[in-house]
């Protein structure tokens, strides 16, 4: 058990019997009156967010969870298939998955995360490599300071077609590199 002032953003806590990530902490107070922390979680079975108070001398379960390098395999609506290299096949419902759902692709490696033997979500790498399926041409005398255009990436599902800014020299068809924690254009992968 640890008290929340040792609790930090990206821990996983047990707040009424139920797993929670914290995703931001304000801290109130001063030491004569005793502190209190204020957090913003997210359910990690339900995906619902919570706001909460706790005073500094508050204590919480931390939580461990399991991860398993796993392969996305298909869509089985409303649930995604994973598949790990002994061919155990795990399924993870739709609202679970965020924003990996922009770049989910046939056969990519990602790890599931595990609660109570159970997958709940997926990490991502943190770079990946994606073809560019769609983009505006580069209008000439748009060159002014650091211009940037929508550019659609491939994806495994086209329901959830993800665009990313890029520079005006992207064109369609090009592989780029995005970084999956920002959703940020890094650089044109060249083969």
């Amino acid at each position: 058990m640890k008290p929340a002032k040792e609790i930090r953003v990206g821990n996983i806590i047990m707040v009424d019997s139920k797993p929670m990530i914290v995703l931001r902490s304000d801290v109130n107070g001063s030491s004569r009156t005793g502190f209190t922390y204020k957090w913003k979680m997210k359910n990690l079975l339900t995906n619902t967010p919570m706001e909460n108070v706790f005073r500094g001398d508050d204590k919480f379960d931390v939580v461990v969870l399991d991860k398993k390098p796993v392969t996305y395999s298909y869509f089985a609506d409303p649930l995604y298939v994973f598949m790990d290299e002994e061919y155990n096949q795990y399924e993870i419902e739709e609202e679970n998955l965020g924003d990996a759902l922009h770049y989910l692709k046939d056969g990519m490696e990602c790890e599931a995360v595990f609660y109570d033997g159970k997958a709940i979500s997926v990490e991502l790498p943190i770079t990946i490599a994606r073809q560019v399926v769609y983009s505006e041409p580069a209008v000439k005398g748009n060159t002014s300071g650091n211009v940037l255009k929508e550019a659609k990436i491939e994806n495994a599902v086209e329901a959830h077609r993800h665009t990313v800014q890029v520079p005006l020299f992207v064109s369609q068809d090009d592989v780029i590199e995005i970084d999956t924690r920002t959703n940020e254009y890094k650089r044109v992968v060249r083969n």
